[in-house]
């Protein structure tokens, strides 16, 4: 038993040390030498191991990344060193004054400075105490910042524990910059509009606010990426110029700030500054300027600080990318899920080397809080690729011709009834077939899960729409071979299996029927509640919200929104087509039994069946599979090997079955 013990100490060891080694090369390094499949396997391994002996469980394993609790609130921190903000400079000779001023301090003839391309995030501290990750905090007011380790945690390019053998420092405090990569935050606020969210204005916001999520599972989402670029207090890390300390950062598993150079004179600094300039557009994260810092740590010391900026460090700011134009006209855009954004088309201007021509406004409520009207002047702005957007309005030039802009009522592309639920930001198109949303409404419904047809890929889907194939999901069910066979990477055995796909799907039930339509709100829970509730699909498109909110777990936001769905003529016309065209949800009987009302939980292995025939013969008897304990679950069945699920049934008392009391209770 003993030995078992060790196998599996030394087993999970030798896991985490390969996975930490893995993460260092794709998230500090960029340089992966497994595959995806690979890693995940490696990570799987490792998961099932820390579930079967949660003693071997540390907050350090790769695993716990994502296992903290919601906080109430952010604690305090206090830095051990005052984290300094820089002075700006912002045209050449400015820095050549500060260069100057550097070298008549020490006179000295010439400078070796450092040049860090100057990130656009949050500024954040990092603690490792012999080599492991203790603490992370906010800048705050440069003396006390807010704890956020938990969510620092969650940010795959920290190491929870440094690396370079054995040879890590007792104390090494780490300075960075925190920041949401420009693809990352492209997708993150198209996400927050589809969901009817306020969009963030930049990168830099975005990052600062997923960082204040009480929740690290939110922060955890967000692909947030972090380099370092300074250190506070140090003990065991011998370093004499910054240079050497980033070289260090790298041989730790940390990341530096990309492009980094030593710049030996002035003159090398104002080329450096030059090219960064003109290759800002191309990075993949927002820059700003460029951080020039002296090298040499003991020249820093002599050089000392004023204020609250040390004088051997200076930021070289770009020229800001701003413009005023006029706003033309305001239009409402519907994107793929049916939202729609309100754009201004504006009067031509250059920004950044670019001519703008409209800028998204994001929502309603945006527009309110900065009061844009049509025919206003406004301040633009342009970073980076990030599609540009209203900084404020110009009040002092508005002459009273101006109007305001109202949200349609119905869609500008189909006609459908445009309604915002309660509590949301957004406005949404309800239509069904409405062709801005109709490549999405198709890969929805195909996919699996809702009516399952193999074969209908994306790429596929954009074809059939593109080329007028489809124009509403019923148009599916009257696709035919030979044109089929015509379009691109579609031979005539692909496109026989795709009619034969879509044969077998019509036979479905009213669950995954409700679910392919797509109605906002309604997943596989509230689906599968609907059908067992009403039995059929006429009974459901037919009830009103006060029969559906006696449906279980639907509320009054849930039912307007199926409501709203059905009770729209374009709607009801597809699903008819959809039934003409031989599609069949088959009606779902209320479920009987001694389990209904039931939840039940799994944890541990089976040795009579596997989860999913667990779960199926639960629901034969009425009852339901949940995903975590609670002081509503019914029952927990402990397998082979139970995680922490087990733990917490007995803390909360919940009745705890066995394989054979569960076999008993299902009836043999």
């Amino acid at each position: 038993m003993a030995r078992a013990a060790r196998d599996v100490a030394k087993e999970v060891k030798r896991l985490r040390a390969e996975i930490q080694a893995h993460n260092a090369r794709y998230y500090v390094l960029d340089a992966p030498t497994i595959a995806d499949a690979e890693y995940d396997a490696l990570f799987r391994r490792l998961q099932a191991l820390e579930e079967a002996h949660p003693a071997h469980r540390t907050a350090d394993s790769p695993t716990q990344r994502v296992g903290a609790k919601p906080l109430e609130k952010f604690g305090t921190v206090r830095h051990r060193h005052p984290m300094l903000s820089l002075a700006n400079v912002t045209t050449p000779e400015e820095m050549a004054e500060f260069d100057a001023r550097a070298r008549k301090f020490l006179g000295l003839a010439r400078i070796e400075y450092v040049g860090e391309p100057k990130v656009d995030g949050v500024a954040v501290e990092l603690v490792y105490e012999r080599g492991r990750l203790t603490a992370a905090s906010t800048r705050g007011d440069g003396t006390t910042g807010e704890d956020i380790t938990q969510n620092v945690r969650t940010i795959r390019s920290v190491p929870l524990r440094l690396q370079d053998g054995g040879r890590v420092p007792k104390l090494l405090e780490v300075r960075g910059e925190v920041f949401l990569p420009i693809a990352a935050f492209r997708r993150l606020n198209r996400e927050r509009e589809e969901a009817g969210q306020a969009p963030f204005a930049n990168p830099r916001n975005a990052a600062a606010g997923s960082l204040k999520q009480l929740d690290p599972g939110v922060t955890a989402a967000r692909p947030l990426d972090l380099v370092c670029h300074g250190a506070g207090e140090v003990v065991g890390l011998e370093a004499k110029t910054h240079w050497d300390m980033l070289q260090a950062f790298a041989r730790l598993g940390l990341k530096p700030v990309p492009k980094s150079r030593v710049l030996e004179k002035l003159e090398e600094v104002t080329l450096f500054f030059a090219a960064l300039d003109g290759e800002r557009d191309r990075l993949p994260y927002e820059v700003d300027g460029l951080v020039v810092k002296v090298n040499d740590f003991g020249l820093q010391r002599r050089l000392g600080e004023i204020s609250r900026s040390p004088r051997w460090a200076v930021a070289y700011k770009f020229k800001p990318r701003q413009a005023v134009t006029r706003i033309e006209r305001i239009v409402a855009s519907v994107g793929r899920t049916g939202v729609l954004t309100p754009v201004a088309e504006l009067e031509p201007v250059p920004v950044g080397g670019v001519t703008v021509r409209n800028a998204s406004l994001h929502n309603m409520d945006e527009i309110a809080r900065k009061d844009i009207r049509i025919g206003d002047h406004v301040l633009l702005e342009r970073a980076g690729d990030v599609i540009p957007y209203v900084v404020k309005v110009l009040e002092e030039k508005r002459t009273g011709a101006e109007k305001r802009f109202r949200m349609p009522k119905h869609c500008p592309v189909c006609g459908a009834e445009v309604v915002r639920a309660e509590g949301e930001v957004a406005y949404r198109c309800v239509g069904l077939s409405c062709p801005a949303q109709l490549k999405q409404s198709v890969r929805f419904f195909a996919a699996r899960g809702a009516m399952d047809v193999e074969g209908l890929g994306e790429k596929l889907v954009d074809q059939l729409v593109e080329q007028g194939l489809v124009k509403d999901l019923a148009d599916l069910y009257r696709l035919e071979e030979e044109p089929l066979v015509a379009l691109e990477r579609m031979g005539k055995k692909s496109a026989a299996n795709l009619t034969a796909q879509l044969e077998r799907s019509k036979q479905t039930t009213l669950p995954r029927f409700l679910i392919a339509l797509g109605i906002r709100q309604v997943g596989e829970a509230t689906a599968k509640a609907l059908a067992e509730h009403f039995g059929t699909l006429e009974r459901t498109m037919n009830a009103s919200e006060e029969e559906l909110q006696e449906v279980r777990d639907v509320g009054p936001e849930v039912a307007a929104s199926i409501r709203r769905f059905f009770a729209e003529r374009q709607n009801r016309k597809v699903i008819q087509r959809l039934l003409d065209a031989g599609v069949k949800p088959a009606a779902v009987t209320r479920p009987k039994g001694p389990l209904v009302g039931k939840k039940f939980v799994l944890t541990g292995g089976l040795d009579s069946m596997t989860r999913p025939e667990a779960q199926r013969r639960i629901e034969a008897l009425g009852g339901r599979l949940v995903a975590s304990v609670s002081k509503e679950t019914d029952y927990v069945v402990a397998g082979a090997e139970p995680g922490s699920k087990l733990a917490k049934a007995e803390k909360l008392g919940v009745a705890v079955l066995d394989e054979k009391k569960f076999l008993r209770l299902l009836g043999g």
